[in-house]
Order: structure tokens, then C-alpha cells, then sequence
């Protein structure tokens, strides 16, 4: 009888304990690709989590109580970002600042959904995880593939003039739905331009050289790539030792420094469409000096879309005096916040309303928004 009196005191101090996981703390996941290839992607992220909740910290914190971050790296691996959204779930974070990648934010949401964990994203650009309204608890501060693909696709017709093009894609969530989404545009909008090759590739390969002589033999115009920057850079890379000059574009996963620094003096000339440039914004403004002082250089990939994403969690709490999960979601749809990307709110999709993709340019060994 005592023994079982002892469980029974011990096993109600243990659920206690866990009732009262992060009871004096409002606890906040930061999962994204901390290592690896795409560490560049996901690392920014982490800081304009950390900038953000230092600055509500300071200031006496989110209803009455300190933000805690729960940072952790999923490499952009699907099979990787399940495990983490189980254990954010199980270190009780009232809401998640990522994934990074569409594929890893896909195979996490299954967890999410299911424990109705308020998911933002700066970056995770796949369409249906907002239009097949299987996942109500995500938002994302970036416009979708389907619009980025559209503005591709008109680039290519309208401002390149192009008869003929080559699609290429690594065969990722992103990559493939983005080469897709411009695939259909062109085919929908643009009936005179010619698709004369659509064509996967071996993510990690070192040679490309006959894909390349593929697409050299389709006599295009341009050639639009779906992917991340490392497999840009060596395809750009090797095209240009061949002597191919052929206009080379992408999407936001190669326009980040760290392509022009693996492709070098390759990189000259390659279009990409990204965020639109918020660098007049006086919330931008002010994050950037903000990195700038804590961490000494300028701020990384989705930066800004990260800043925006966490400012607007924040207020979505503050705004529904409680972290019910139902009450940041209505909060996040109809609580405007000011961000670096400008004033924002979520449609019932969870896309962030008013912005956008533009068209950039490595000119002189940078990134340059075409007007």
C-alpha cells in the first residue's frame, strides 16, 4: 500500500511537471538547415529569431513572459525534419519560426497539424502547403512557386524574347514544382515559346556534362533550373568552361551569396527571381542595423522574410492574450503587423497578402533587382 501511495505522489508530480512545461516561458521552435549545403538558408533565420526575442525580452517580454527559442537543424532532410518537429512538440513550443525547405516543411507539418502547432515560414515556397488546405496551421511570408514561376515564365517570353527554352529541375519539392509551375506558364501564356527539354538531375552529381550537351543540342534560348544553389553553381559552372553563354535562370534557391561565391566569376549574368528588395522599409532598416551590431556582417538569405515572419507570431500572441493555437490563428489573419516586407496580415490560406517575386541579376558579383 505505500509503495503504491509512493507512485501514485510521484507519477501526479510528474504529470504536473509536464502540464507545466514552459509555464513561465513562452517556448518557440527554430528548425531549419543549421548544417550543410543550405546552412546559408536556414542560419539567417536563426538570428532574426534570436534578434526578435531579445528585443521583446528586453522589453518585459510576451505576456508577461520570456521568449525561449528551441533551435534546431534538419539539414533541409525530410525524414530528418519529422524527428525534429516531434521533439519541439515534445519540448512544448507554443509555435515554430521555419522549416526552411519545402520538403522538410512538408513531412514536419504532418506532425504539426496533428498537435495544432502554429507553423510560419520565411521560405518554404511549395504551393500546396498553403492551397490544399491540408495544413491549417501554416503560414509563410513568401509568395508561392506558382507566382515565381509565372514571373519566370514572362521574363523569359516577354523581356528575353526567347522562341525556345530548357527546363532542368533536381527533382525536390521545390525544384520540380518550381520548373513546373514555369513550365505551365509558359505552356498556358506563351504558346509560340518552345519547351525543347524538360529534364531532371542527380542532386550531389560532380559531373553534369551530358545533361549540358543535352540542352546545347536542343538549340534553346535559355535554360530555367528548379533547385538549390550547389547544383546551380556547377552546372553554370561547367556550361561556361564548355564555352555555352546561354542565359541561366533560377528561382530564390540560388539567389543567395553563396552561389556567386562557389560559381565565381561564372555567376556573372545569371537571372533569379527572389523576395522583392524591402530596403527602403524603416523596419528593414532598422533589423539590418540590428544584425549588423550583434553579429557584425550583413544579414543572410530570408533574412527579412524570417524577421517578418517571427514579429508576426509575436503579435499574433500578444494580440490573442493567449497561446491558443485557434486564437494566433485568427490573430495572424486579421492582427496587421509592420515588418521589414511592410505591413502584413494572411489570407485564409495562410499566404502572407500584398507581396511578391522580383527579377534579379548578378551584376558585378552581386544580386540587382531589375526595375
Amino acid at each position: 500500500m505505500k509503495i503504491g501511495v509512493l507512485g501514485g505522489v510521484v507519477l501526479a508530480l510528474m504529470l504536473s511537471a509536464c502540464g507545466q512545461k514552459g509555464a513561465d516561458e513562452i517556448r518557440i521552435g527554430v528548425p531549419g538547415a543549421h548544417s550543410g549545403d543550405l546552412a546559408s538558408y536556414g542560419l539567417p533565420t536563426v538570428n532574426a529569431a534570436e534578434l526578435v526575442a531579445e528585443q521583446v525580452n528586453q522589453a518585459g517580454g510576451l505576456l508577461g513572459k520570456q521568449i525561449r527559442l528551441f533551435v534546431e537543424d534538419d539539414q533541409c532532410q525530410p525524414e530528418v525534419a519529422t524527428n525534429i518537429a516531434a521533439k519541439l512538440v515534445g519540448d512544448g513550443v507554443v509555435g515554430v519560426l521555419g522549416h526552411i525547405c519545402s520538403g522538410a516543411t512538408r513531412t514536419a507539418l504532418g506532425i504539426y497539424t496533428g498537435e495544432g502547432i502554429v507553423v510560419v515560414s520565411p521560405s518554404a515556397t511549395s504551393p500546396p502547403l498553403t492551397q490544399s488546405g491540408e495544413f491549417p496551421t501554416f503560414f509563410r511570408t513568401i509568395a508561392p512557386d506558382d507566382a515565381q514561376g509565372e514571373l519566370q515564365a514572362q521574363f523569359v517570353a516577354e523581356t528575353m524574347g526567347a522562341k525556345s527554352v530548357a527546363i532542368l529541375h533536381d527533382g525536390g519539392d521545390y525544384g520540380r514544382g518550381l520548373a513546373d509551375f514555369a513550365r505551365a506558364a509558359l505552356l498556358e501564356n506563351y504558346p509560340d515559346v518552345r519547351i525543347a527539354l524538360y529534364e531532371g538531375i542527380t542532386v550531389g552529381a560532380v559531373d553534369y556534362s551530358a545533361i549540358i550537351n543535352r540542352v546545347g543540342a536542343a538549340n534553346v534560348d535559355v535554360l530555367i533550373y528548379g533547385g538549390y544553389h550547389p547544383e546551380a553553381s556547377r552546372l553554370v559552372s561547367q556550361m561556361r568552361s564548355q564555352g555555352m553563354d546561354l542565359p541561366f535562370i533560377s528561382g530564390d534557391g540560388i539567389q543567395d551569396e553563396t552561389f556567386i561565391d562557389v560559381a565565381g566569376a561564372n555567376a556573372e549574368g545569371v537571372y533569379a527571381t527572389g523576395p522583392r528588395d524591402t530596403s527602403a522599409n524603416p523596419v528593414a532598416q532598422a533589423a539590418r542595423r540590428a544584425h549588423q551590431e550583434k553579429y557584425g556582417e550583413e544579414p543572410g538569405p530570408f533574412f527579412m522574410n524570417a524577421y517578418s515572419g517571427m514579429l508576426a507570431l509575436v503579435n499574433a500572441i500578444e494580440a490573442a492574450g493567449s497561446t491558443d493555437s485557434a486564437a494566433i490563428q485568427e490573430a495572424l489573419r486579421t492582427s496587421p503587423v509592420q515588418t521589414p516586407i511592410g505591413e502584413i496580415t494572411f489570407d485564409e490560406r495562410g499566404d502572407a497578402i500584398g507581396i511578391g517575386f522580383a527579377i534579379y541579376q548578378v551584376q558585378n558579383g552581386v544580386y540587382v533587382e531589375l526595375q
